[in-house]
């Protein structure tokens, strides 16, 4: 399928198609007229890369993790292959590190509104 139509099936805008395979997260083959050409399986990698996203991390670790992936929407999980738990581990502690942080930052300026 083209870029177009993968855009289409996705709700992933083509710039953001684009970008993905610039980073390594997607790949297509390029058609006798230049066109981007992806298969099937193109669609579930699109929804798995934009659920990574949605769960914070960055390109960079979606590519690590991506070779591990399986399934998508609400049966998406990892085979814990590689390091994938051990990245996944490291992703949660820097969450929990920037989520206390957050809280310590609110209670800092719910402090500056309270009454003397």
């Amino acid at each position: 399928m083209l870029i177009g139509e993968l855009a289409r099936r996705t709700e992933v805008s083509k710039r953001s198609l684009r970008y993905y395979e610039a980073q390594g997260l997607l790949s297509a083959v390029r058609g006798v007229n230049g066109y981007r050409e992806y298969d099937e399986e193109s669609q579930a990698t699109v929804r798995r890369v934009r659920t990574l996203l949605d769960a914070g991390l960055s390109t960079e670790v979606i590519r690590e993790l991506l070779p591990c992936a399986r399934g998508e929407g609400a049966g998406f999980a990892f085979e814990l292959c590689g390091e994938v738990r051990e990245v996944l581990g490291r992703e949660l502690a820097s969450t929990d590190a920037r989520i206390d942080g957050l809280r310590r930052s609110r209670e800092a300026l719910a402090g500056y509104l309270s009454p003397v």
